[in-house]
């Protein structure tokens, strides 16, 4: 009885996943049979505007509380542009609606001109293949992640708190940040495409780098991303402790350690761990069940 409820256990758990791989494989089907993703496209733009602005100018803030700077920052690396932000936050009743729709404007016409600059045609098919491709990049990570969010969320019983529960909140939240980085990575990339001259007739596209591979090593009890936290360490002078180090199973290695599509780079794979080749199956039943 106690293996049938364990094994109940973890089809619950796989539910989550399984439940998340519809939604995402659904919406790629629907992006691989649309011809023009323009207007997605905008959309995924509009939103990341609103949630830079969002981040910089909190609700209901004066303007002097506004961060100005990092708005401006936050746009340029992105969309490529250079805005007076600063300035337009002086202008008298100036608010962050208003903010929002210059800064929408602004990034509307980038991607105009760009259009422009690669050709209507072009550009159709660029933003396609730089959606399909960063979409599958993230969804590789975000299995990653979800497979060690599952190995530790057992010991959050200690905490009387539902494994399950917690497990299907927390991915759920995985799930949303995978989405804004999308939005984030396809809006960055796209406005930062260029042509390299090969000659006149057969013009390059200069690769777009894809956002690099990052999963993200989660506290058992708190459910902290100690990936982040040991970043910021990093960038306050601060090392990471040899005993975190140890801990880091191969799945959680830093993006660029491992490529999907190369096995030598993975190390020793735990055979009931996700496969890192991105098929979604246990290691066992992929790439290792020769081993």
């Amino acid at each position: 009885a106690r293996n049938f409820d364990i094994r109940k256990q973890i089809l619950k758990y796989d539910d989550v996943m399984n439940d998340q791989r519809k939604v995402i494989f659904e919406q790629r089907k629907d992006f691989m049979a649309e011809e023009d993703l323009s207007d997605t496209i905008a959309d995924m733009r509009h939103q990341v505007v609103r949630e830079l602005v969002r981040k910089h100018i909190p609700e209901k803030a004066y303007a002097e509380q506004w961060d100005a700077a990092g708005l401006h920052d936050a746009i340029a690396g992105i969309f490529g542009i250079d805005l007076p932000i600063a300035e337009w936050a002086e202008e008298e009743g100036i608010a962050d609606e208003e903010i929002e729709e210059r800064l929408i404007k602004a990034v509307d016409q980038r991607s105009e001109e760009k259009s422009r600059e690669l050709g209507p045609e072009l550009y159709r098919e660029i933003e396609k293949m730089v959606l399909l491709q960063t979409l599958d990049h993230l969804w590789r990570e975000h299995l990653v992640t979800l497979e060690h969010l599952r190995q530790v969320i057992g010991f959050r019983a200690y905490g009387q708190r539902d494994p399950l529960n917690e497990y299907k909140s927390e991915a759920f939240v995985l799930f949303e940040a995978m989405l804004d980085k999308l939005r984030e990575a396809v809006t960055g990339q796209l406005m930062h495409v260029e042509l390299t001259p090969n000659d006149e007739e057969n013009p390059l596209l200069q690769p777009v780098d894809l956002p690099p591979m990052q999963a993200h090593h989660l506290d058992p009890m708190t459910g902290m991303d100690e990936f982040e936290m040991a970043e910021s360490a990093i960038n306050a002078g601060s090392r990471l402790s040899e005993t975190a180090e140890r801990r880091q199973p191969l799945q959680n290695r830093r993006a660029g350690d491992i490529n999907p599509a190369d096995p030598s780079t993975w190390g020793k794979v735990p055979r009931n761990s996700v496969c890192p080749c991105g098929s979604g199956k246990k290691y066992k039943h992929c790439h290792g069940r020769h081993d």
